[in-house]
This record gives C-alpha cells, structure tokens and sequence, in this order.
C-alpha cells in the first residue's frame, strides 16, 4: 500500500500555516526519563552550581552515514567548511534549502574514516538521507528517536552528557584518575566501568562537559558508574522538565522550522516525504499568524549561525546564501529578559474567570513544536521570539529571539507579545485565552555570563564551521 506524500497532503490544504497551527501536537516530548529527579529548580540550579547528567539516549534521532561518497554528500548540504575536518572531530552541522532557509541543524561526529554520525531533530537527517537515496557510494543506517518508534527500548547508541563546574571532577573519579584535556568539540576514547565510551568534550550553559555514547548495551553500567562517581560532588540527575529549559541560558534556538513546505526546487523533497514524516506532524504556535508558511522560514543569520556559512565549496543554497550576505543586513539572535511585573500581571489572569491569558508552563513555557511569537516596539513588529520558558538561575523568564538589526541592541525596551490570536488554535495545549503584551528588555545571547565568556574562550564557532 502507497503511503501519501506529503506533497500530496499539502495540496488538499487550503491554507500551510493554518493547517500547521492546528495540529493536534505539542512540544516535543522527552521520553525514558522521570520528569524529575529531585524538582526542576535544584536541576537547573545543578547545571551552573555542582554538575548534573542528562540522558539523552531517547529523544533524538540519529543518521550514521558511511562509505566513501560520505565526505562529499555531506559537504554538499552543509553551509559549514569541511576543511580540516578530521576524525574524532565534531561540528554543528547546518543545511538549507535552495533558496537559502534553514532545514534544522544536529551535531555531526567524525568517528573514523568515511563513517560519520549525524544526532538530532529529524528534518535534518530526513534531508541528507533524500539527497544519498541514489548514491551507491554511501549507507545510511537510520535509528529513529523513542517516541517515533515500536521498539523503544531498542536504540543504537546511548548519550550522556555530564556538565557542570564539577563535571570533570566526576570524570576524573569514574576514569580513576585525570579527566583528558579535549578542547571543545574534540573526541577520544575512554574506559568507564570496563566498557569503551566515545567522549566529546562539550558543554551547555557555558559550563564544561562531556558528551559520553557508546553501544545501547553498555549504557546501564556506564551510567551506574557515573551516578556512582557524581555523588560526593553534588551532581544531579536532569528530568524532562528541566531539560528543554537548558537552553535560555545557552541561547541555542533549538526549533526552526524546515523551510520545505513551499518552494519549486524543493518539490520532490515533498514528494519523497510521507504523511508519517516529522513534517508532516510539525506544529507551529504563537502570536506570529499572518497565514503564511513562508514567515516562519529562518536564515542561518537568523539563528547565529552566520559565521558558519563558508563559500570555499558548492552546496544547496550557496547562491541564495551569497545574495543575502552581500545585502550585508540581518536579523541578529537575542535573549529577551521579560519584566518581572509585567509577567505577574499576565500570571494573575489565571485567578480570574475570564479573560485569562495564555497558561504559562514551568520551567519551559513552549507549547508546540515550532514556538514563534511576535516581539514589537512602539506597536510596529521588530521581530520574533522563538523559546521561552523560566531560569531559577537568573530568576527570570527569558526568550530567545530574533530581531531586526536596529532594535537588537541590549537595553532595548520591547513587547512580547504572548498567546495566540482569536481565542487560539486547536491544538490541545492550547485553552482558550485573550493576548497579552509583555515588557522585556533586548539582552545578550548566551544570557548567562559565565556561557558567553566560555564560548568566547572555547572558539565555539570555529569549532562549527
């Protein structure tokens, strides 16, 4: 039996953008973990003061691609330069559509000759597994994430990722003896409870880490061992509450929607994907709702990921990509910091009968897959915000956002503009609500200090490109 294409499912829509608000999808979900361990405060708290572990074994999919063709189909779809990139390397890899909006973007490991592992959203891995469906030069062994497959407890690989100032004190322990100097984005191999891990040196919130994977079978013991080892130096184990909460301090934009939905060239992509597709389940929400797809499309300038674009060869978008970086004018990535008083006005609606504005959720406030609210100033829209959710850290509820160029300065005094338009969709996590506006003010991205000086230090962004 032919499953529907999605082209094929799109062309009985009237409307891309509507039909997308109202899917019957939430936010991604983070399975196989309690949603707490302790209480998602001290969990946050963890990640900046002693150190915590994430198991990040269920809720991404990953891509291992193979063979000798594997270099040049990869360096075909990625804005990145491929050059000096060596194994036991990693990068953020970034692909975009021929008109030059971003597909999504996952963390690429280079474990050894002509073997690479792509780990991530799905629309990303979708894209590459498309564009290798021809090639004999190349394999692709696709392991889909827990909440999309029959056999849950059937993963290749397991991922952990310890971090936090005491993070390489409980390496050192577990290792039995000095944790090994990596820089940022580098690989190696160690030896945790008898079993051989693969170790990324990595990091989020600005603080130091370890992202530790290896054979789905070995994951209990390496765990235990580090659970074990984390004790005496306070670590804390992270739930799916606190999790997606991570990244309002790192100011990863961890949502773009893929930029597939339109567009001539990327016609057989659409074709080629089915009804049972991420993107076809993809959910968008927020106050942004002018019936347009096309609004939602991000460009890599958008994200921060302009320094990654290297024209030192050819790949999907590069003519695109040129003509917006001789405009030379872009939006720029920002956190917004909402005021403290204006957000307890907004709360204190849910005392009331009526009129309540839309529910916030602790710590991660994001309601759909695809959040995208509008951000304004003096009433004239200035940009979007795209994630948003509370920091016990900073004591806060931060965004992340994108703004014009003009109105990115921080110190900025803007509006959120928060719930969706006339009652809201559909989608079952949303009640109904009036809008509100909320006062924040433009702020440094990562939010954090300590996460914007170890970037700094870290030279993440070579470390992408």
């Amino acid at each position: 039996m032919t499953v529907q294409s999605l082209e094929s499912l799109l062309s009985g829509v009237d409307n891309i953008a509507n039909f997308l608000r109202n899917q019957q999808a939430g936010p991604n979900v983070y399975p196989g973990v309690l949603p707490e361990y302790s209480n998602w405060r001290d969990e946050q708290w963890g990640w900046q003061n002693t150190c915590v572990l994430f198991n990040q074994s269920y809720h991404m999919a990953e891509l291992m691609v193979e063979g000798p063709g594997a270099m040049e189909l990869l360096n075909g779809l990625g804005i990145n330069s491929f050059k000096g990139f060596v194994p036991d390397r990693a990068k953020q890899f970034v692909p975009c559509t021929h008109d030059g909006y971003v597909i999504g973007d996952v963390i690429l490991f280079y474990l050894a000759e002509n073997t690479f592992n792509l780990v991530g959203r799905a629309p990303t891995l979708n894209w590459v597994m498309f564009h290798a469906k021809d090639r004999t030069d190349v394999t692709l062994t696709y392991d889909e994430r827990t909440a999309a497959r029959p056999d849950p407890e059937n993963r290749r690989h397991y991922r952990y990722q310890i971090q936090g100032p005491n993070a390489e004190a409980v390496m050192a322990d577990v290792l039995g003896g000095t944790a090994p100097e990596l820089k940022f984005f580098h690989m190696c191999w160690m030896d945790i409870a008898g079993k051989k891990v693969h170790a990324l040196r990595h990091g989020m919130a600005g603080q130091p880490g370890y992202e530790l994977m290896g054979p789905w079978a070995d994951g209990p013991a390496v765990h235990a061992a580090l659970v074990a080892a984390g004790k005496k130096h306070g670590m804390r184990l992270v739930g799916g509450r606190a999790y997606s909460s991570n990244t309002l301090e790192s100011g990863w934009i961890p949502s773009p929607l893929p930029a597939i939905y339109t567009g001539a060239a990327e016609k057989p992509y659409r074709e080629w994907l089915t009804v049972n597709h991420y993107e076809a389940k993809a959910s968008i929400g927020g106050s942004l709702d002018n019936g347009n797809v096309e609004d939602y499309y991000l460009t890599p300038w958008d994200l921060g990921y302009g320094p990654f674009v290297k024209f030192d060869h050819d790949f999907i978008g590069r003519a695109a990509l040129e003509k917006m970086a001789a405009a030379g004018k872009h939006r720029k990535k920002v956190t917004l910091a909402l005021d403290s008083d204006s957000v307890l006005n907004e709360m204190g609606t849910m005392f009331d009968k009526g009129n309540r504005a839309k529910f916030f959720e602790f710590p991660s406030a994001v309601y759909s897959m695809h959040p995208f609210d509008l951000v304004k100033h003096n009433g004239e829209v200035v940009g979007v915000s795209t994630w948003i959710g509370y920091s016990a850290n900073e004591g806060k509820m931060l965004t992340l956002a994108i703004l014009d160029e003009e109105f990115a300065e921080p110190g900025m005094e803007v509006d959120l503009v928060w719930g969706e338009p006339n009652g809201g969709s559909t989608k079952p996590t949303v009640e109904p609500h009036v809008q509100v506006e909320i006062s924040a003010v433009v702020s440094p991205v990562p939010y954090a200090e300590v996460a914007r000086k170890s970037y700094a230090d870290a030279g993440w962004r070579k470390a992408a490109d």
